[in-house]
């Protein structure tokens, strides 16, 4: 990378990282102050919020440094550090990913027994687990990789710690390394997103069966996240009913698409450009859109911004004209 280049990435990424911190304290701050939003969706967007905020600060931070110095290094420790929290969140993430699928699912599939299904202590358990999931295996797999022996130059082909380029760094055989990462991936990523998509297949087929388009759109309105299903059905005239679901099959589909892609090729397959690039979309681009995807696109949002700046004194005071 030229020395010219560095500095204007040093401020892109900046501002990234600053409106990623800033848009999802945004998220928290507006779900906890608005009673109407203390549902079951909005608290584990509440997890998830938390969750991008710190996976984003396990990367971009030291990248930061790094565009501004000459010398690029990072300790053992360090990168250990970096690798456990880095893993643990993104697996986490996939978990969750799949709990706010299932809330969706049951909010359409089973609306009378949402309440039931969906209390505050399902919630919590739900969220737990999918924490609890996180730290459990990737501890235990970071663990791993940090006991094989190191040799060579040290230097990382990767603008982080990331599981792959480290690995590459060992004297040994890591055959059986990758086997076990390969099976957690497929295990632990493709698991939730397997359930992911069976809750929205299960959603879409109860949805069509609505008579009424308006009974399609307010069942819709629950989802609002997923551009892939809005696309789907935006030529019947159906867009409207997935405003709900349309921001969380966008989320799954920009994290799921890089992480599967990265995990789930073989170590022969992995090379320092393609590494970095998809890389960049899971630890910052993400991260960054999902405040967006999850206020601009969300209507219930919307609103309780629009409430909580009529609430606000200063915007009252500055609505009254001097007399």
């Amino acid at each position: 990378m030229s020395a010219e280049l560095q500095p204007v990435l040093f401020v892109v990424f900046l501002i990234v990282y600053l409106f990623t911190m800033c848009g999802n304290l945004l998220i928290i701050c507006l779900i906890w102050v608005t009673p109407f939003l203390h549902t079951p969706m909005y608290f584990f967007l509440v997890n998830l919020s938390i969750l991008e905020m710190c996976y984003i600060t396990s990367v971009v931070p030291q990248m930061l440094v790094h565009l501004l110095v000459e010398t690029k290094t990072i300790s053992v420790g360090g990168c250990a550090a970096q690798m456990y929290v880095f893993a643990i969140l993104g697996l986490t993430e996939c978990c969750l990913l799949a709990a706010m699928a299932y809330d969706r699912f049951v909010a359409i599939c089973h609306p009378l027994h949402y309440t039931l299904l969906m209390s505050p202590a399902v919630c919590l358990k739900l969220a737990a687990v999918s924490w609890i999931t996180g730290v459990v295996v990737e501890s235990a797999q970071i663990t791993w990789i940090f006991t094989l022996p190191f040799c060579g130059t040290g230097e990382i082909q990767h603008f982080f710690c990331d599981i792959m380029p480290v690995v590459k760094l060992a004297c040994v055989d890591t055959s059986h390394n990758e086997i076990v990462l390969f099976a957690i991936s497929v295990l632990f990523i493709m698991s939730p997103c397997l359930l992911i998509l069976c809750s929205y297949l299960r959603i879409i087929r109860t949805i069509l069966r609505i008579p009424s388009a308006t009974g399609r759109s307010k069942a819709f309105s629950t989802c609002s996240s997923h551009i892939l299903v809005v696309s789907l059905f935006y030529a019947t005239g159906r867009s409207k009913a997935f405003s709900t679901c349309s921001s969380h099959i966008l989320v799954v589909s920009l994290f799921y698409g890089t992480a599967l892609f990265t995990y789930l090729q073989p170590k022969s397959a992995h090379t320092p450009d393609t590494d970095k690039t998809t890389a960049l979309m899971y630890t910052v681009v993400t991260p960054a859109l999902n405040p967006v995807i999850y206020t601009l696109r969300n209507k219930e949002v919307k609103e309780a911004i629009q409430r909580v700046a009529h609430r606000n004194p200063l915007s009252a005071q500055n609505s009254v004209s001097p007399s």
